[in-house]
């Protein structure tokens, strides 16, 4: 069994969630807490290596299902690898996105259905599931606003969508948060950063105290 804590961030592009997450890091090892920071798709060699093929921004004639499907391959290599080794290890596991995307993304989003999506990635990640989910809600419009602001980011291909998909995903989140409101809370991401910040270090420092023997 797994003894550390798992603690989703998710949110869509523009959100800070980045940010935020290294932010979070340091102040609880700064509080002497063991923590690892990683990220979705990605986090360790091979699903980095998917990473690279879903948001390349040639590839634009990948199916939904195909992406879907990349996604879940790449969550369970990431998982096997390095959230679950660091969880039997105690530690706090903060990762940036996880199951919830791809039900916003590709379940709602891409019209392929939030419960079918859900069954793939059930069979990714068996039992292991977030404790918290920490969802930063902002105005897609502001999102991308953001990114364009940011000459460092690199454009990928869901950055090319167009709005209507951006407000799916928004509203794909917004029933997920409705739907599981036990375990994923909810942040104005439009307000300024260390506000964003003060608000979910307080939500994770109430769940490691409840969790507290």
């Amino acid at each position: 069994m797994n003894s550390g804590c798992f603690i989703s961030i998710e949110g869509p592009e523009g959100a800070g969630k980045t940010t935020i997450i290294n932010m979070l890091a340091n102040e609880l090892i700064k509080g002497g807490r063991d923590v690892v920071a990683t990220r979705e798709p990605g986090g360790i060699d091979i699903s980095e290596q998917i990473r690279g093929v879903i948001l390349k921004k040639e590839n634009t004639m990948m199916d939904a299902r195909t992406e879907a499907l990349l996604y879940a391959a790449a969550r369970r290599q990431h998982l096997v690898e390095k959230v679950e080794p660091a969880l039997g290890s105690g530690k706090i596991v903060l990762c940036d996105r996880f199951i919830d995307s791809s039900l916003a993304y590709q379940g709602h989003a891409r019209g392929l259905g939030v419960e079918e999506v859900y069954l793939i990635n059930r069979f990714a990640i068996e039992e292991t599931m977030p404790i918290l989910t920490i969802y930063f809600d902002l105005d897609p419009v502001v999102g991308l606003e953001r990114i364009n602001q940011h000459r460092d980011h690199e454009v990928n291909r869901l950055d090319l969508e167009n709005i209507e998909f951006h407000r799916k995903v928004r509203e794909g989140y917004l029933l997920l948060a409705e739907r599981f409101s036990s375990r994923i809370v909810t942040i104005d991401a439009s307000q300024p950063l260390e506000q964003v910040f003060k608000e979910a270090s307080e939500k994770i420092e109430e769940l490691l105290q409840r969790m507290k023997p």
